[in-house]
Order: C-alpha cells, then sequence, then structure tokens
C-alpha cells in the first residue's frame, strides 16, 4: 500500500513503515528510544516489532495495564516518571505500540513531556489503525468522562502493520469495525456496502480507504471547528453510553466500538426524527450494527444517567448538547440540537 501524506507526517504500510522508521531514527539521532506497551502487546506485538525494526539503538520498555480505566492521568504520572529515570530527555523519541489507550495516552504523554518529545504511533488493533492513531488527538479520560484531558499533536510518523491485527480477539475486531461503518454512513457509503457484504477479508483495503477518509478531514478541519465534527457521529451518545457502563459496577463494560454502534443506531433514528433521514435507512442501519454486535439492552432506569454524561461531551457549548445528524448517507448536519424526551426515544428504538 502506498503511504498516505497527513499534514505534518506520513502513514506508512509494512515493510515501507519499518524502512521509515529505521530511517526516521537515524536522521533525527534521538538520544533515547522508549516503547510504551501494555502486558498484551508487550506479550504478541513487541517481538514482532524489535524484529522488524532492525533498532540498534538501545530500547527500554515502559508497560502499562491495559484497559480504558486505566487511561488516565494516574497512568501519565507513572510513564513520565518511568521515562525520567530511566535518562529520557529532549531528544528522546516514544514509540506507541498498541490499541487506542496507548496511542492516546502515549502521545499525550510524549506531548507534555520536557514541554514535548517525538512519538511514533503503531497501532495494533483495528480500531486504532483506522481511527485512534491518526489524526493528531492525544488524551486520557477523566473517571469515566472520555477524553477530557488531552492536545492537539501530530507524530512523526503512523505505522500500519495489519499483521498485528492477528494478536487481537472478534471482538477487538468489530470495535474498529463500528468506525469503518462511521466513515460509511457520513462520508463513503461504499465502505458501509463494503462491510454489509461482509467483505471484511479485505481489510488492508478497508483500513486504508478509512485513514485516507480520516485524513482527508483532517486536513481540511484539524482542531475540529467544523467538518471534522462528522467523525463523531454516534460518539455524543455512544461515549456517555460508554463512560455509563464503565462506571456501573453491576455492568459488563462495552468496547469503545460497541458502544459506538449503539449511538450510531440512536442518532440516526434522532436524525430521522429531525433531518427527515429515511426510516428505512435507520432500520438498515439497525439491522446491520445487530448482525455485527450482541445487543445490549439499554434500561430504562438508566436513561437519566446516561443523559446527566452526556452534558459533559467536548463538542457541547453553553451547556448546549451538540449532535451530528444525517440528511442521508454522505450528507450531515452539524451542530443539531436535540430534546431530551427524543433522546431518550431513541435508545427506547434502539432496545426495540
Amino acid at each position: 500500500m502506498k503511504s498516505i501524506q497527513a499534514a505534518t507526517y506520513s502513514v506508512d504500510f509494512q515493510d515501507k513503515g519499518y524502512q521509515e522508521l529505521s530511517h526516521l531514527i537515524e536522521l533525527k539521532k534521538y538520544s533515547k528510544l522508549f516503547v510504551l506497551v501494555d502486558e498484551n502487546t508487550l506479550e504478541h506485538c513487541y517481538p514482532k516489532f524489535i524484529q522488524n525494526s532492525k533498532a540498534t539503538n538501545p530500547v527500554e520498555i515502559i508497560k502499562i495495564t491495559s484497559g480504558e480505566i486505566n487511561k488516565n492521568l494516574e497512568t501519565c504520572i507513572k510513564v513520565w516518571n518511568a521515562i525520567t529515570e530511566l535518562g529520557g530527555d529532549r531528544k528522546s523519541l516514544l514509540i506507541t505500540l498498541g490499541g487506542g489507550v496507548i496511542t492516546d495516552l502515549g502521545g499525550f504523554v510524549a506531548s507534555c513531556f520536557k514541554r514535548g518529545i517525538d512519538f511514533v504511533n503503531i497501532p495494533t488493533t483495528l480500531l486504532s489503525m483506522v481511527d485512534a492513531s491518526v489524526g493528531g488527538k492525544t488524551g486520557v479520560d477523566l473517571g469515566v468522562l472520555k477524553n477530557q484531558i488531552g492536545l492537539f499533536a501530530n507524530p512523526e510518523m503512523v505505522l500500519i502493520d495489519p499483521d498485528y491485527l492477528t494478536t487481537v480477539s472478534e471482538r477487538e475486531i468489530k470495535s474498529g469495525i463500528a468506525e469503518i461503518i462511521k466513515y460509511g454512513l457520513t462520508y463513503d457509503i461504499k465502505l458501509l456496502i463494503e462491510v454489509k457484504n461482509h467483505n471484511i477479508n479485505n481489510i488492508n483495503d478497508l483500513i486504508f480507504k478509512s485513514i485516507e477518509i480520516k485524513n482527508k478531514v483532517v486536513q481540511q478541519d484539524p482542531r475540529e471547528n467544523n467538518i471534522r465534527k462528522i467523525l463523531n457521529f454516534g460518539h455524543t451518545l455512544g461515549h456517555a453510553i460508554e463512560s455509563f457502563y464503565l462506571e456501573s459496577d453491576d455492568k459488563n463494560n462495552l468496547t469503545h466500538g460497541e458502544a459506538i454502534a449503539i449511538g450510531m443506531v440512536c442518532e440516526s433514528f434522532l436524525s430521522s426524527k429531525l433531518l427527515g433521514f429515511s426510516f428505512n435507512k435507520v432500520e438498515e442501519v439497525k439491522e446491520l450494527i445487530l448482525s455485527i454486535y450482541e445487543k445490549t439492552t439499554l434500561l430504562k432506569e438508566d436513561f437519566t444517567a446516561i443523559i446527566e454524561l452526556l452534558k459533559h461531551d467536548k463538542k457541547n457549548i453553553n451547556g448546549q448538547v451538540n449532535f451530528v445528524l444525517l440528511n442521508d448517507y454522505e450528507d450531515y448536519q452539524l451542530d443539531c440540537k436535540v430534546p431530551i424526551e427524543l433522546i431518550e426515544s431513541s435508545m427506547e428504538y434502539y432496545n426495540l
């Protein structure tokens, strides 16, 4: 696959990616190389990385515990302390090797350490390949509130190697498919058709097209003032649902993709009520989602708590929740205001 050029960095694939990483390390003469991993990527991905990178510089491994629950400032402090104790300086490079938690948190850590050191993202899950590792967003959660602390910072490069997908579960693959569905609904219907026709065996092509779409959107609107908001379709309500399940002791956590999938069904329903999005298409979206993801019944007594979490969404202005909704496939409207009773109706529709 050919490289994709972003604003200040490139997204390189497989062998070309490892070659570019070696070239970057040689060119910049980094004083220290740090690789941020969790227990899973240390066991399953690091051996492949170190073999393919052919790194001649000494590499220091920093391990954190996997899971969204650890994507917080406490973990950042542990990583900053580790870099400091291992002699990190402003000429150090941090390589993030993992899923969205690792790339989001690692980019934030690098961007703040000594006012910023270089970092490289090597995503190992489908979700992080098609979304989290590209676009320059870094950050961590504040309690259960998603990505409340962070900043925009671009990596030196992103290295995509789909072979890492052999190390993750089917559930994690499905989590990433939700983001591909999002790109299909908002930007390129052909991606939606590919997923609908179960053409995910051609995963390399889906990854490339998804990154290409995200890169085009981000280059037009790097700091999410306008068109980049379309990348949040399904995420406004989806993030609130994800956070609610994360903080609930009596419920199993949802993956990011599972929560966003629910959000896309609900927000498609809202689109039909407020913008005239075809209800037949709402049904198509719901049917597709439920053919991929096991249904999670949203209890009516939980609606209020979920809606309360919506008030912390990053797109809100003056306390008003803003949704991205659809006029049609590939035709969206930004900053839509939605009455609370309609949000409740959308969750009831998902439950039907």
